[in-house]
């Protein structure tokens, strides 16, 4: 099931049942009467073993209605995971812009964790803003991301996927010269409108992340590609560690890291201007894409 959280040409947004290829959509308020809340407020519902808001009728046409980030209103942080793919973990310690890589380091022995504020999540379609007062190296990173469903601490990897409510696609927006400056990544990718999400969340029963591939391209080049099953730290493996000692909530987004192919890896490397347009994409998941537009 493919859920997103729309918005009608009144600004009104909701949160629906969605096939894309049909062009349909169903309320979730209609499938579910009396819910009145958001996808994270759907997500902590779902998670208490209520039934899913399944569609019994045809639905409504699409039509003019935009798709918002699926949880455009997330609680807390986003979780990222750094340096998660072997080729990725080269070509940024080949770059100059990694403050933690060891000399030699083919990949780190434990996950690497940081966080993207919530002010960072914009839409599908909405404009990635560029602020060339405070950086002139904006880069791409397409990535999945997990969201978590039914909250737990000390989940152990045997029983994560359990927790897991779905997938939807991030691009990792990263102010490669702010990373570099303050020596940390947290700044230089929380950068207002540095998350574009969506363009759905695919519940859980729907997707094997193992059998995956995410592609990116910019202006119709792609730049790259990658099987999920690459990953060095795997799903299971990002939520025990990450829930060792913290608990992961309803609507907890994990970002599970990108591959090889981002901007500061060209040769030279290439930054993103005004007019590029950057396409994620992940088949059972959709498409990502959005514009590089000047600052808000």
């Amino acid at each position: 099931m493919h859920l997103a959280t729309l918005c009608s040409c009144s600004g009104i947004r909701f949160v629906a049942v969605v096939d894309q290829t049909a062009g349909r959509y169903w309320p979730v308020n209609e499938l579910l009467p009396g819910f009145d809340g958001d996808m994270v407020d759907l997500i902590a519902y779902l998670a208490d073993d209520e039934a899913a808001p399944l569609p019994t009728c045809e639905g409504q046409p699409l039509g003019d209605l935009r798709f918002l980030a699926p949880i455009d209103r997330p609680r807390r942080n986003l979780f990222c995971v750094g340096k998660n793919y072997r080729e990725h973990v080269t070509e940024f310690a080949d770059s100059g812009y990694d403050s933690s890589a060891r000399q030699g380091e083919l990949a780190p022995d434990a996950p690497i964790f940081f966080t993207k504020a919530t002010g960072t999540v914009i839409g599908p379609g909405a404009p990635i803003p560029l602020y060339p007062d405070v950086s002139a190296e904006v880069d791409y990173e397409g990535e999945l991301a997990v969201v978590i469903g039914r909250a737990g601490r000390s989940i152990p990897r045997e029983q994560a996927m359990a927790h897991v409510f779905g997938y939807t696609l991030i691009n990792d927006v990263s102010a490669r010269d702010v990373q570099r400056r303050h020596r940390q990544w947290f700044l230089g990718k929380s950068l207002d409108g540095f998350c574009p999400m969506g363009p759905v969340l695919a519940t859980a029963d729907s997707i094997d992340p193992t059998r995956l591939t995410l592609c990116c391209h910019v202006n119709g080049q792609r730049r790259q590609q990658a099987a999920v099953a690459q990953l060095i730290f795997d799903i299971p493996a990002l939520i025990e560690t990450l829930s060792a000692a913290m608990t992961l909530q309803p609507g907890d987004v994990i970002a599970t890291g990108t591959p090889a192919g981002v901007g500061l890896g060209q040769q030279p490397p290439v930054f993103l201007k005004v007019g590029d347009r950057v396409r994620i994409e992940v088949e059972g998941i959709g498409v990502l894409e959005n514009p590089v537009g000047d600052a808000p």
